[in-house]
């Protein structure tokens, strides 16, 4: 069941109400009792759980986190080219048992 926020247009009462989609709107105010109880629009929030999730999943870049994210791929760069034999071996020897050719995400 969804939570709605409701706002008096009167005394400016506000409140987070559990409802079901079905159920008709509230318009009484709890505090005056006035019919100028309205709902609010508010931003949907949810998270996605179990695995395959990540946190970076999806995320656009044009955002904020850009910089963030290009920060923190430099380090895992740095270290990868701090030891190139190791990482040749392992990713010519694993892209000729794998269906996509070593060359997606997962490996």
């Amino acid at each position: 069941m969804p939570i709605y926020a409701y706002k008096c247009e009167s005394c400016g009462h506000a409140k987070d109400v559990l409802q079901k989609v079905s159920d008709a709107p509230l318009t009484d105010c709890p505090a005056c009792g006035a019919q100028t109880f309205r709902k609010q629009l508010t931003a949907a929030g949810f998270q996605l759980k179990g695995s395959g999730w990540y946190v970076t999943d999806f995320r656009g870049g044009s955002g904020g986190s850009s910089a963030a994210a290009g920060a923190a791929s430099a380090p895992a760069a740095a270290a990868a080219e701090s030891t190139p034999a190791a990482s040749d071996s392992t990713s010519s020897s694993s892209s000729a048992a794998t269906p996509c050719g070593g060359s997606c995400a997962c490996h």
